[in-house]
């Protein structure tokens, strides 16, 4: 009887323990949010594409240059011949103005000095600038997403806002790294 006893105890102990088996999610995403997501920012961007167009119908005395980037933009001065272009590391000095596309002024003849691609600009601005010489001044068009995005500025400019800038490259200091 003690040796069936024993017997049955190691069995017990045998048996009874085993390795834990994970557990599956209580609960499974299905990516309904990020779909949302796309949708509502597609909507958004052809919302935006058409503003943009009729603002370029609208004004058939100027050239719109759609850049590889994604936004517009328009010469108001253009500097001929061979001239220098911003690089990485150069220091601009230039002067634009905000508005939105409907034309309300945001913000006003605003001096900034940048040091190209090594401090914060907007996205737009900061590949718009390269491509402009010393002493030129480019109308651009930015959708929301090439501007402040979802995010706005914190200060006069809110969620999702396409922008008009009007820029004015005063000079450039080559990086001579």
């Amino acid at each position: 009887m003690k040796n069936l006893l024993i017997l049955s105890a190691i069995a017990m102990l045998c048996f009874s323990c085993k390795s834990p088996e994970a557990r599956l999610p209580e609960s499974v995403q299905s990516g309904s949010f990020l779909k949302a997501s796309a949708a509502r920012n597609k909507k958004l961007n052809e919302l935006e594409k058409t503003q943009i167009e009729e603002i370029i119908k609208n004004n058939p005395n100027r050239e719109y240059i759609a850049s590889k980037s994604g936004f517009w933009y328009s010469y108001v001065h253009k500097v001929e011949g061979d001239s220098i272009q911003p690089q990485f590391g150069d220091v601009v000095d230039f002067t634009y103005d905000v508005s939105t596309i409907e034309g309300e002024e945001i913000y006003d003849d605003i001096d900034k000095t940048y040091v190209m691609d090594k401090e914060e600009l907007f996205t737009g601005l900061r590949e718009g600038l390269k491509l402009l010489k010393p002493s030129e001044t480019v109308t651009f068009i930015f959708p929301s997403q090439k501007a402040f995005g979802y995010y706005g500025d914190d200060h006069k400019i809110g969620t999702n806002i396409p922008l008009i800038c009007k820029v004015t490259l005063n000079t450039i200091k080559q990086n001579n790294d």
